[in-house]
């Protein structure tokens, strides 16, 4: 059976490309088509990988002015060759669903959510310019076609599914994103750790709420470490207060290392599925997260953490106190095993059955 790997680009590493990573490790002979790569993105996480890129990988700066060219995106995703394959799985953020394929070959479509700037934000564009409207316009109706053609949808979350049922009208099978950073080494004892900091993993972009947590946490004083890169890494730099660290992007090692020492994860926004949260409970650690999307099916209340119910400082610093005052109760083990749910090998068997 002849398989290829398709996703929209290989830039910078988030939950999408780490869920690639496995989809690459699952069919290793694969070739993985994209509209363009970062050679640094692929040398580091993709280093065996055929990769073939559309030809707007001979634009200049393409990594940085990608944005320019989202409108002549779509033309250029149905532009790819796929006549030699017998099955597509497209790993797909925004364009890579959009793929035209002949009728024997069969396109899995493993979507992480609904076009988010074309759907459920698109009122967050409202002050744009009038052409800016009318491309935006034309891309959703683009997208609300495109997923026509998709043989089969896979939803990350019981959340996406529901919006692909709402956005695209189609039905879609769950397959859970897997848990991929390593935890060798990890000492698992029956208790929680009292001692450390508390941590964020995340890239730096306003939606991502890590403002709101810097804010918390400048008033509680406790110790905050915040690890990732990303256009507002200035602006909250200037808002962190002495006990706040933002240290930038560290390799997943060094990520490793933050989890396994961190008292607890604090996760601010929503997220379609939210794998960071699951990487700190695979190594025992209890989360903080707002009740919204994909934590609430991977986090037990007084079981795994707690959550916050708004996105505000105020409603943040709460629920951090309640995590402290529940510190005691929470069990290594329990939240290790919740972890292990989210394992490669499960997601590699149910990707696998798809095939049959």
């Amino acid at each position: 059976m002849r398989i290829a790997l398709v996703h929209d680009w290989l830039n910078n590493l988030g939950g999408a490309e780490r869920v690639l990573i496995e989809l690459h490790k699952t069919f290793p002979d694969a070739p993985i088509y994209a509209l363009f790569y970062n050679k640094k993105f692929v040398r580091e996480h993709l280093p065996n990988a055929n990769i073939i890129p559309s030809g707007l990988q001979k634009f200049p700066f393409i990594t940085k002015t990608y944005p320019i060219l989202l409108p002549l995106m779509p033309s250029v995703v149905e532009s790819f060759d796929m006549s030699d394959y017998d099955v597509v799985i497209s790993s797909s953020v925004i364009f890579s669903k959009g793929l035209v394929l002949k009728p024997k070959t069969k396109h899995i479509c493993y979507c992480y959510s609904p076009t988010r700037f074309l759907w459920d934000r698109h009122t967050e564009y409202e002050h744009s310019s009038w052409p800016a409207k009318i491309a935006q316009h034309l891309l959703r109706v683009w997208d609300r076609q495109a997923s026509d053609r998709v043989d089969q949808f896979v939803a990350i979350s019981e959340n996406v599914k529901d919006r692909i049922q709402k956005y695209y009208r189609r039905d879609s099978k769950i397959i859970y994103p897997p848990v991929s950073l390593t935890t060798r080494g990890v000492v698992s004892p029956k208790t929680v750790d009292k001692s450390g900091y508390y941590l964020i993993v995340s890239r730096l972009f306003p939606y991502k709420n890590i403002d709101i947590a810097i804010e918390a946490f400048n008033k509680l004083g406790y110790e905050l470490v915040i690890v990732g890169d990303g256009p507002d890494m200035v602006r909250l730099k200037k808002m962190a207060g002495k006990n706040i660290k933002l240290v930038g992007y560290k390799t997943d090692k060094e990520v490793a290392e933050y989890y396994r020492n961190c008292k607890a994860f604090i996760m601010p926004q929503e997220e379609d599925f939210g794998l960071t949260p699951l990487e700190a409970m695979s190594f025992g650690k209890p989360v903080l997260a707002l009740r919204k999307g994909g934590a609430l099916e991977t986090i037990t209340e007084g079981l795994h953490g707690e959550f916050f119910d708004d996105p505000i400082p105020e409603a943040l610093a709460d629920g951090v106190r309640r995590l402290n005052e529940n510190y005691p109760s929470y069990k290594r083990m329990e939240i290790l095993y919740q972890a292990q749910k989210f394992s490669r090998d499960r997601f590699k068997r149910e990707i696998m059955e798809l095939l049959v």
